[in-house]
């Protein structure tokens, strides 16, 4: 069963002189906060100490009002108010699959020459130990790999820090992952941990090295050890491989790397994932092999979306580890999941585990990736931010014929 909630949440609030909505706090950077206050009339000499305290309740408290900020003077908190908001992205809609994957679909605010309020998808993956959070980095994208419904959709714009982090505070809101905050109502899966947001994977709508700068700041923000605290460690940047951003992002922003690789010849990949007509499968694994950081205990994870008939060969499997020879990595098997309109299919299961024995004895983990969250099209390569939009036959293709 899967469950449907529909307008969430309200929009942005309207500012008292009627002006519409209030620009939002939540997804500031330090610098940001400082220079909100200091329009405010706060003092050069407090700012340092009045933005650590904003930070520390919207980032390691979860604040959602400034009237809970209890050291903060009635007068400040009257004036941040009056002047801003700490509203998170506006949930068109929340999905909640049989598998307990959570999926929203959210609307932000219209910036620049957006012709309407754009809006990105954001997953939610429960397991038993832990959580992870994928998130957007782009509305839309322009990178038209075949086998990717995201790639359908033409790109509308960059998102901003702000907006990239806030995916996050939302996704908080919702599992309850804050300092004595309860879970969702409905009663979904969360894992028995501590937090309930573990690892944030940029795997979700976009590319995010065509979004370097705004990515980059986000992840600083997610990282602060004053507030989200999420270890470098547990952020992976998903690229489908842009080759001149790879080691700057290494050496700028330390996170884990995966590469969407999934074909083993250029004549393939440059069909499956066009972005290496310009970048080559040779141009980007000697990128790999000098990521910054690189070693046995930060590999780089090679995601393989498995489509029958196309890149599944035992002859493919052993071409990849080949590749791959020297490089500290994992292989991420992907079962590939259907979309509407999809012109591939999943290699059978016999196939997976067949070429999954290749690559394990050649030394690799190779995982193979349990497709979750297929039932709300939330699982790998499914987010497209017109999904909500299918009739439920779209969303779940036997009851096209089921009659149901």
């Amino acid at each position: 069963m899967v469950l449907i909630l529909n307008d969430v949440s309200a929009a942005g609030k309207a500012g008292a002189d009627g002006r519409g909505e209030l620009s939002t706090l939540a997804g500031a950077s330090r610098g940001e906060l400082k220079s909100a206050l200091s329009s405010l009339g706060v003092p050069d000499k407090q700012l340092r100490m009045r933005s650590g305290q904003l930070w520390s309740w919207i980032y390691a408290r979860g604040i959602g009002d400034f009237e809970e900020m209890t050291d903060v003077s009635k007068e400040l908190r009257a004036k941040l108010a009056g002047a801003y908001s700490l509203d998170r992205p506006q949930i068109v809609s929340e999905q909640v699959s049989q598998d307990g994957t959570r999926k929203w679909l959210l609307r932000l605010p219209k910036r620049g020459h957006d012709a309407k309020a754009p809006e990105v998808e954001t997953v939610y993956i429960p397991e038993a130990d832990r959580g992870t959070l994928c998130i957007s980095s782009q509305v839309g994208c322009t990178l038209t790999c075949t086998f990717c419904h995201t790639g359908t959709q033409k790109l509308v714009r960059n998102l901003t820090h702000g907006e990239i982090v806030g995916q996050i505070l939302l996704a908080r809101d919702r599992v309850g992952d804050w300092p004595g905050a309860e879970g969702p109502s409905d009663g979904g899966l969360l894992p028995d941990a501590e937090r309930k947001i573990t690892n944030i994977v940029l795997m979700g709508m976009g590319e995010p090295l065509y979004n370097f700068e705004n990515v980059r700041q986000a992840m600083e923000i997610a990282a602060d050890s004053g507030g989200l605290s999420h270890s470098k460690r547990r952020i992976t940047l998903s690229t489908s491989g842009v080759v001149p951003e790879i080691e700057r992002w290494g050496a700028e922003a330390g996170t884990m790397l995966a590469i969407s690789m999934h074909a083993v010849t250029d004549e393939l990949r440059d069909v499956l994932v066009p972005i290496n007509r310009k970048y080559p499968i040779k141009d980007l694994l000697q990128a790999c092999r000098t990521y910054p950081g690189l070693s046995n205990a930060r590999r780089i994870t090679f995601e393989y979306v498995m489509l029958k008939g196309v890149n599944d060969s035992l002859a493919d499997a052993r071409a990849l580890v080949k590749l791959l020879a020297g490089i500290p990595a994992k292989i991420n098997l992907i079962p590939f999941n259907a979309w509407p309109g999809a012109a591939y299919e999943c290699s059978d299961w016999e196939q997976i585990e067949r070429f999954a024995e290749i690559v394990n004895k050649a030394g690799y983990a190779s995982p193979v990736r349990t497709p979750r969250g297929r039932d709300i099209l939330a699982a790998c390569g499914q987010l497209k931010s017109a999904s909500v939009k299918l009739r439920a036959s779209e969303r779940d293709p036997a009851k096209a014929t089921s009659g149901d």
